[in-house]
């Protein structure tokens, strides 16, 4: 059986699409189809059953790939690695959101890498959740960091963190809004309302994080609009470190403030 037949075989079933594969592959679409189905006529049974959406596995097909991925994953990593090879330095290709990346996930990174930071090279790049695994996915990355787990059986993914979010404002507002310890006596919904004047300050106009924290702390919905609005938590916490408004920010990034 062609190695490389399997290899496409393995590539469509975890991407679960003939159109992904072949990006994947590096092949045009006709010529991963036309590679399936003589797999299939060399088998002769039916390794795909194809959808409006996609590719779905025959019991066959999961079969297959359960015994042929790992061994297939083993010849690619040699052949990629090489077998005498260990003088050379490998890079690791991180991506990430932008805050949490620069914050937390270089810094820990670059204390793994030996004490003469010669124990591989990093290369990092930004970017939202369906862009990171996006980019993972195509081959673009070696791994990523998302808010958001990754769809089908392609990628795989570990908790490596629960994000606690605050809500935080400068001292100068304070009297405005009133203690913590008046607040708490009252109703959710009114506690809201104490902060209904005070400006926002979002990363965007649709107050993603700001509508979450409202939500799930006073069961209701904010009711001012964005204030200012700029598309990177770090200035966020720079203008409400200014006295811009109130803001909600991960504990990581804003604890030191």
């Amino acid at each position: 059986m062609d190695l490389a037949l399997l290899r496409t075989f393995v590539t469509v079933h975890r991407a679960g699409s003939f159109t992904r594969a072949a990006a994947l592959l590096g092949l045009s679409q006709p010529a991963v189809t036309s590679q399936i189905r003589t797999l299939e006529r060399q088998l002769g049974r039916p390794l795909f059953l194809r959808q409006a959406r996609g590719v779905t596995p025959t019991t066959i097909g999961d079969e297959l790939a359960h015994k042929a991925a790992p061994h297939l994953d083993a010849l690619v990593e040699i052949t990629e690695t090489g077998l005498d090879d260990e003088s050379s330095l490998r890079t690791l290709h991180l991506a990430g959101p932008p805050e949490f990346t620069a914050e937390r996930a270089l810094p820990a990174l670059t204390e793994l890498n030996g004490e003469d930071g010669q124990g591989y090279a990093l290369r990092a790049s930004f970017g939202n959740a369906e862009e990171t695994l996006e980019g993972l996915a195509a081959g673009h990355h070696d791994l990523a960091i998302s808010t958001a787990r990754p769809r089908g059986a392609l990628l795989t993914a570990s908790t490596l963190c629960d994000e606690e979010h605050v809500l935080v404002a400068a001292p100068k507002w304070a009297g405005q809004i009133g203690s913590g310890e008046a607040l708490e006596t009252v109703r959710s919904v009114k506690r809201a309302s104490a902060f209904e004047n005070v400006p926002v300050i979002e990363v965007h106009e649709s107050l993603p994080f700001v509508s979450r924290y409202w939500a799930s702390v006073f069961d209701c919905r904010p009711a001012a609009p964005g204030t200012v609005v700029v598309p990177d938590l770090r200035a966020v916490l720079a203008c409400a470190v200014a006295g811009a408004g109130l803001a909600v920010l991960p504990r990581y990034l804003c604890a030191a403030a």
